[in-house]
């Protein structure tokens, strides 16, 4: 379904900044059902509806880095994100960019990346 129409559901479904270069890889690689795999094994649905959750907290230390343009994931979900860490949880947030923080403010979140590891 996301390859169809010339990718026109992948490019209006991921809106990656360099969705060009992105669908060639995918097409030159047959990378694109393995790359939805991981997000699908990361947690399998029942776990949600598991009483109390069935996913033990993270226990190593933990940066959450939210974006306020972010497509698919909401600040309350990031926030949220802490009551399953039983480490040190740290939250940070970047206004003005998307999902593809990484591509659209590669040296912030670096400074914040190399902050948290380094304390």
């Amino acid at each position: 379904m996301l390859s169809r129409n010339d990718w026109a559901n992948f490019r209006a479904w991921a809106r990656h900044p360099d969705a060009d270069a992105v669908i060639a890889e995918l097409e030159a690689s047959g990378s694109l059902t393995p790359g939805l795999s991981w997000y699908r094994a990361n947690l399998p649905p029942e776990a949600l509806l598991a009483e109390p959750a069935a996913i033990p907290p993270v226990q190593a230390p933990t940066l959450g880095i939210w974006s306020s343009k972010d497509i698919a994931l909401t600040e309350a979900q990031m926030t949220g994100s802490a009551d399953h860490v039983s480490g040190p949880w740290r939250y940070e947030r970047i206004d003005g960019i998307g999902h593809w923080m990484q591509l659209e403010a590669p040296l912030e979140v670096n400074r914040l990346l190399l902050g948290f590891l380094r304390s």
